[in-house]
């Protein structure tokens, strides 16, 4: 039996090269650029998805989800194969096919979704499962490269996965702050497929020659070229949206801003005064009716889209100030440069979230506060809660007016919730919408849509209201006190500890339908 020696390092096997051809920076940059491209394709993927299914908590976790199982899998697969093959002839091809995949990724889910929508979960699956798959395997496979000394085994695995964490928060960063700000989700997509293939290249050239490289880069130039004619286009992609201004045959001024395929908002960009959709006659009916005619009024605006109603406010009541907090900067220059939106007629707009832009106002300042902000088809639920309408009211005066656009189907049952919890906030409230959707037809089903909700300490003026609902010709009825009370039923109160909105809101399906979302 032999003695055991004191040496600190015992090589695996005598004669093995200490690092088997790969160094220590290369096999840096290799898990460093495998996993920021992971986390590049999950936050993209989630853009790319939303005009199809919406961008709500549901979608996210789903991805999120999807993109965790990829990172699983290919780290166990990629350890696993890399104890039966060559580490050194994994390397290339992992990074060139999931190049390819990422690359045809924004035609494939596209032309998915226009043509096939019934297998678009499961192509969408797919697209960030085998690229995220792929890259995930390649720490795995550079670890086995490395480890060529027990001794430093400790070291070598947890560098690399340092390393590996590091490049998947700047690619998270990277992507957030910088990449879809200024350049469209397919562009992303494309530009690092192309990253990919050409480090799948450089690997190749050095271990096996050029192999199967040049097919792959022709997958890259395909899914560019694809991109380019598959359906689901945008005018611009924003940094939340992608935006398409559309012009509406029937009336030389009239534009239909779209985004994430949604109609947000309808503008006359020569007349401020035709309102086109439903809900927007709605909410225009609450404030000439709550307020003398012509009276000019100080008002924040939760939301902003094609800022339809800011405009109406300026051409009907001369002299109102109104402050708009829209969070994305991209929408707003598409007001200015495709929708007509000047200097003129008060209108003040601030890049910002709603809830931070409603801590800026002074308390008392405001007669009207409007709340119109969506992210895909719901409100967001920061927006929703006792503490945000608590906030509402402080900002408005006495006799001031909140009056909310909401979105539900199905039972209502996030609807009903937001209203009861402006019960809670405000002395008075009552909703305005189709009377089967409000309790006021029982023998009409619910088909769902729009409600207008609106809230004060003053009592809202029922009658007038009424009046100017029927003088637009909608068919919308008001409800409040004990029919209201009905309504509601037992609907628990939204708060900022919780506000499940994405749960409790029933979306939209092709057998219902269609609602406005913006102005």
């Amino acid at each position: 039996m032999s003695p055991v020696t004191g040496s600190s390092s015992s090589p695996v096997a005598a004669g093995t090269p200490r690092d088997r051809g790969l160094g220590p920076r290369t096999a840096a940059v290799l898990v460093f650029g495998s996993s920021a491209a992971v986390l590049v394709v999950e936050i993209v993927a989630l853009r790319l998805l939303a005009p199809y299914l919406g961008l709500t908590l549901e979608t996210s976790t789903m991805v999120i989800g999807i993109a965790l199982t990829a990172i699983a899998a290919g780290s166990w697969l990629g350890g696993r194969i890399a104890d039966q093959v060559n580490p050194r002839r994994l390397i290339g091809p992992s990074l060139g096919v999931s190049g390819a995949a990422v690359a045809l990724t924004p035609a494939v889910l596209r032309t998915t979704a226009e043509w096939a929508p019934v297998v678009l979960l499961l192509i969408a699956a797919l697209t960030i499962l085998v690229p995220g798959a792929l890259l995930s395997a390649v720490t795995p496979i550079v670890t086995k490269l490395r480890l060529t000394d027990l001794a430093e085994t400790g070291t070598v695995v947890g560098r690399l996965s340092g390393v590996g964490t590091v490049g998947a928060i700047v690619g998270t960063v990277l992507t957030g702050f910088v990449l879809i700000a200024r350049l469209p989700v397919s562009g992303i997509l494309i530009g690092l497929g192309t990253l990919l293939v050409v480090g799948s290249a450089l690997v190749e050239w050095r271990t096996r020659g050029w192999s199967s490289t040049p097919a792959l880069a022709l997958a890259v130039v395909a899914g560019g070229l694809a991109t380019t004619v598959a359906p689901g286009g945008c005018d611009t992609e924003t940094r939340y949206h992608c935006a398409r201004v559309v012009t509406d045959p029937d009336r030389a001024g009239g534009r239909t801003l779209v985004l994430d395929g949604v109609r947000h908002s309808y503008v006359d960009v020569d007349d401020p005064t035709h309102l086109q959709f439903a809900y927007v006659r709605a909410i225009a009916s609450v404030v000439d009716a709550a307020f003398p005619e012509g009276e000019p009024l100080a008002a924040h605006h939760l939301g902003g889209g094609g800022l339809t109603f800011p405009r109406y406010l300026a051409a009907t009541r001369p002299g109102t100030r109104s402050l708009v907090s829209e969070i994305d900067g991209g929408v707003v220059r598409i007001d200015r440069d495709r929708l007509g939106l000047g200097q003129e007629g008060g209108i003040g707009v601030r890049v910002e979230d709603g809830r931070l832009g409603l801590r800026r106002l002074e308390t008392g300042s405001r007669d009207l506060v409007v709340g119109d902000a969506f992210g895909g088809v719901s409100v967001p639920w920061h927006l929703t809660t006792v503490e945000a309408m608590t906030d509402v009211r402080r900002v408005l005066k006495e006799d001031g007016l909140y009056v909310a656009n909401l979105i539900d189907h199905g039972g209502l049952a996030f609807a009903r919730a937001e209203v009861a919890t402006l019960g809670k906030t405000f002395e008075h409230v009552a909703v305005v919408g189709k009377p089967s959707d409000i309790g006021l037809d029982p023998t009409a089903p619910s088909e769902g849509g729009n409600l207008v909700v609106l809230a004060s300490d003053r009592p809202v003026d029922l009658r007038a209201t009424q009046a100017a609902l029927d003088a637009r010709q909608n068919g919308w009825r008001i409800t409040a006190g004990a029919d209201l009370t009905s309504w509601i039923g037992d609907a628990r109160l939204l708060t900022d500890d919780h506000a499940p909105v994405d749960q409790l809101l029933q979306p939209y399906s092709a057998d219902q339908p269609s609602a406005d979302r913006r102005r």
